[in-house]
């Protein structure tokens, strides 16, 4: 048990069903590390750069081991030197001393080194002393560095270019490193494939295997190999086959997915035939699906199949697993911090968040500055999402018992990329595909941008809440035809400037060829016809209710209404891969997936910022951007886009 707990034994064994980290972590202390065997190797110094120390290092001699001149000059007894000064040199006999170059031993009869610059010797051959010196001056005694028996590498630390300098001055020729731990993954499933069999365009319901890969890099960045066993299907006695294959060669096995309840999910069934299951399912979002077991003493553990589920897992119950076979014994600090290789940053949540009450839920986040505050920007959550996984700042996680936290939280956020505050900006307001070509430049330029698509009117409420830096708008108001200005008005908090920065082109978007004949917003109301929508204060959503009302179509004769899309590529994905029929959005959109567009309005798009942002260093690089010809020769090429005269 771990040292500490004050909960009896005989109660945490009975816990063995969807039990919290706190005591997965037991589990791991009470019925894991008493199996394991750690491996020491005595390694030679100049091979052991980046490996852990298994034991202490001692010293085996003293460093320097003679007493060495710390100057070029003079070694000579101070004695000799007494009362010297610039004004009133001291004339000794030249054979008294002797010539030393910096780091020379120093003759036991001399005490003292004068460096250089403080003799000379006259014409007539005596030598002159400017200055009077202590007992000791400029030479370093035996053991002034390291003095022999001394610890000069503690055990679990690792070892670096400088330590490994160290050892070999101290005489340490080879060193104790803990061997790394022999770790196996077996992927499984009959829906993956391996990413290089993939075709260009793939079966509905095979999917790349790509957990192997993010399990292999974190294993890599801890110091450890990971062997990948090619795909096993979904199949009981091939996976028990490849189960106990691997016990025989490794330390850890790890199985990718099949933990789930479904009759192709044989992870559980394999553990319990052949060893012990220590516990199943964690209390923890995303990552519930966790199953850990013991086969033949060698800790299986099987990890959910959807990526953001299979990392957090790594990070909470691996790592300690491979941490223990490098180190020995877990530290009572952070392992999550460890594990991340991340910098805890305290943020605040820039939104409301709601998390199951009793579950320790991770998020993906953005960190952004608002008025010297900084911020936690929650990406989408959802634990098959990998592009948040890649494009968080950091992650949080929230304790079981914070289940609902209102804005302005305070959160401890592992960031795991470097983040430049004060160039950085918060964009909230309407989906342009033009943005995103705008991110590299700005980074080309030290600045950066978090996107998030609100919709036009949930950017214009955003600024007014002081909730971002920039935002965008093409609201058009349907009594008096005008776009932006009746809204910007009505929410506007001080002072806003507004750029125009190109006019787009809005449209229907439908298949190639137009199989349906969908030729106005009217056609919407057809039995046959599907649609996607956009969000509620999107502008596009905006143009479609007025479209509609013009045409007598009331939105609840409309299939898919409400159908949300948050972004423009999102609706024209869902209309080529025929799961809408028609939708309504720009033409870069319709472009980009080979889809046929049908014009029906030109509006300006406008970006408004708060004149207290203006001299923001992240927005005067976003000026600057905006001109970029680079950038306005990629809009170009997107389509459907006009710069204003």
């Amino acid at each position: 048990m771990k040292p500490g707990s004050e909960e009896p034994r005989h109660e945490k064994s009975r816990q063995r069903e969807y039990v919290s980290l706190a005591e997965a972590t037991e589990i791991l202390y009470d019925e894991v590390f008493p199996h394991l065997r750690r491996r020491v190797v005595k390694t030679p110094c100049r091979n052991a750069l980046g490996r852990i120390l298994a034991e202490d290092v001692l010293a085996r001699r003293n460093v320097p081991h003679y007493q060495a001149s710390a100057v070029d000059g003079y070694a000579l007894s101070a004695a000799r030197t007494k009362g010297a000064s610039a004004s009133a040199p001291v004339e000794i006999d030249d054979t008294s001393c002797l010539w030393v170059n910096t780091g020379n031993p120093v003759p036991e009869e001399f005490d003292s080194v004068l460096m250089v610059e403080d003799a000379s010797f006259l014409p007539d051959g005596s030598f002159r002393v400017y200055k009077s010196l202590s007992l000791g001056a400029n030479i370093r005694p035996v053991g002034e560095d390291v003095m022999r028996g001394q610890i000069i590498g503690k055990r679990g630390e690792r070892v670096t270019p400088m330590s490994a300098a160290l050892f070999l001055a101290a005489g340490v020729l080879d060193l104790p490193l803990s061997e790394p731990p022999v770790v196996t993954m077996i992927p499984t499933g009959d829906e993956i494939e391996t990413p290089e069999k993939m075709e260009d365009m793939p079966v509905p319901g095979r999917v790349a295997e790509t957990n192997s890969t993010m399990i292999a890099g974190f294993l890599h960045e801890w110091g450890v190999p990971c062997m990948i066993c090619p795909i096993v299907a979904d199949d009981r006695v091939r996976l028990e086959e490849a189960v106990l294959d691997a016990v025989k060669r490794s330390d850890i096995v790890l199985v990718g997915a099949g933990t789930a309840k479904g009759k192709r999910d044989h992870a559980e069934a394999v553990l319990a035939s052949l060893g012990k299951i220590l516990f199943k399912g964690l209390r923890m979002k995303p990552g519930r699906p966790a199953i850990l077991g013991m086969v033949q003493d060698t800790p299986v553990l099987c990890l959910p199949g959807f990526p953001m589920s299979s990392a957090v897992v790594a990070w909470s119950v691996l790592y300690p697993l491979v941490r223990w076979f490098l180190f020995g014994l877990l530290p009572e600090g952070d392992l999550l911090r460890e594990a991340l290789r991340a910098v805890p940053e305290s943020m605040k949540l820039l939104m409301p968040h709601s998390s199951p009450q009793g579950i320790a839920e991770w998020l993906r986040v953005k960190g952004v500055e608002l008025d010297g505050v900084r911020y936690a920007v929650p990406l989408p959550s959802g634990s098959s999402v990998m592009w948040a996984m890649a494009e968080a700042d950091g992650f949080a996680l929230l304790h079981p018992e914070q289940f609902e936290l209102p804005k302005g939280t305070s959160v401890n956020v592992f960031l795991v990329k470097d983040i430049s505050w004060k160039t950085r900006i918060l964009f909230q307001g309407s989906n342009d595909p033009a943005l995103e070509h705008l991110l590299p430049l700005l980074r080309d330029r030290g600045g950066d941008m978090v996107i998030r698509s609100v919709g036009s009117l949930g950017g214009l409420t955003a600024l007014r809440r002081g909730e971002g830096h920039v935002g965008a708008c093409h609201l058009l108001d349907p009594e008096t035809g005008e776009y932006n200005t009746p809204f910007i008005q009505r929410l506007q908090e001080g002072v806003w400037k507004r750029v125009l920065i190109y006019w787009r082109m809005q449209g229907i978007l439908v298949p190639r060829g137009n199989p349906k004949g969908i030729f106005s917003v009217a056609d919407f109301s057809r039995e046959t016809v599907r649609i996607a929508n956009r969000q509620p204060g999107a502008g596009t959503r905006v143009l479609l209710d007025a479209l509609l009302k013009e045409k007598g179509v009331a939105p609840e004769n409309v299939q898919g209404y409400g159908v949300v899309c948050t972004t423009h590529l999102d609706a024209a994905s869902r209309v080529a891969s025929g799961s809408a029929d028609a939708a309504l959005g720009i033409k870069a959109a319709a472009d980009a997936f080979d889809l046929d567009f049908l014009p029906l309005t030109e509006e300006p798009y406008e970006l408004i910022i708060p004149e207290k942002h203006l001299s923001h260093l992240g927005i005067e690089i976003l000026f600057a951007c905006l001109q970029d010809s680079a950038w306005k020769y990629r809009v170009e090429l997107l389509g459907g886009y006009r710069w204003p005269a």
